[in-house]
């Protein structure tokens, strides 16, 4: 059944009004007709099963038939700073770690990072933010998960302080693995720290020594930057979803 976000000023006591481009999607491309269902979501965590009272390109109206709670929202929150990644991967980064469960992305400016931005960076951000709406709805998440606006490393890692705890897997640890770190941890928030292609520098990893960014290894193989952060998420929500 599809699914759409709103802001909460447009859901009242019987009705919802959807309008902008997603009234457009479901007038023209959904070809929806009166009496079709649809989910309609408040992006705080409340869903509601609505049928449609009227459609047109402009505003779609929806009677609610039901209110009740997405379930679908980890109690993990995860934070993934990607370190930005050459052509159209961060596309791909966001839309599978969104579609797993991952809460916020940060993409990072490191001393690997390839790619210039430079003054195309908010026309990316509106489009990545974008791709996440699109991801959430997908898979019917309770809320759209944030792509936040271009860090540079050193200011990434000054905003993961706020986190119960910070890895970054690093393919010559030989110490501490993931499974090391997930028995130790407690809490409710992690961040996630991947580099681009080349990883990370020397001078990256002592910083986060220094900030006690916990340096993981994934096992033997070494991942793909767009493959990095999905794998470690994947792992976390798996291990620690069950025990918050």
């Amino acid at each position: 059944m599809p699914k759409f976000f709103v802001d909460k000023n447009n859901i009242g006591e019987k009705n919802i009004e959807i309008t902008g481009d997603d009234a457009k999607h479901i007038s023209t491309v959904l070809r929806a007709k009166v009496d079709e269902e649809i989910i309609i979501c408040d992006g705080y965590g409340t869903d509601y099963l609505c049928r449609l009272i009227g459609i047109n390109k402009k505003q779609v109206l929806a009677e609610i038939i039901e209110k009740y709670e997405n379930k679908n929202e980890p109690e993990l929150k995860i934070t993934l700073y990607q370190g930005l990644p050459k052509g159209d991967k961060m596309e791909l980064v966001i839309q599978k770690c969104i579609e797993i469960g991952v809460d916020r992305i940060i993409p990072v400016i490191t001393d690997n990072t390839v790619v210039k931005i430079g003054d195309k960076a908010e026309k990316k951000n509106l489009r990545w933010n974008k791709i996440a709406e699109a991801a959430a709805k997908q898979c019917g998440r309770g809320k759209i998960p944030h792509v936040d606006k271009i860090l540079s490393f050193k200011d990434a890692v000054e905003t993961s302080k706020t986190l119960d705890g910070v890895i970054i897997p690093y393919e010559n640890e030989r110490k501490k693995n993931i499974r090391e770190f997930v028995k130790s941890f407690r809490g409710k928030s992690i961040g996630i720290f991947i580099g681009p292609e080349g990883g990370f520098s020397e001078n990256e990893i002592t910083l986060c020594m220094e900030n006690n960014i916990s340096s993981v290894s994934l096992g033997k193989r070494i991942l793909r930057t767009e493959t990095a952060g999905l794998v470690t998420s994947v792992i976390l929500l798996y291990e620690l979803e069950g025990l918050i």
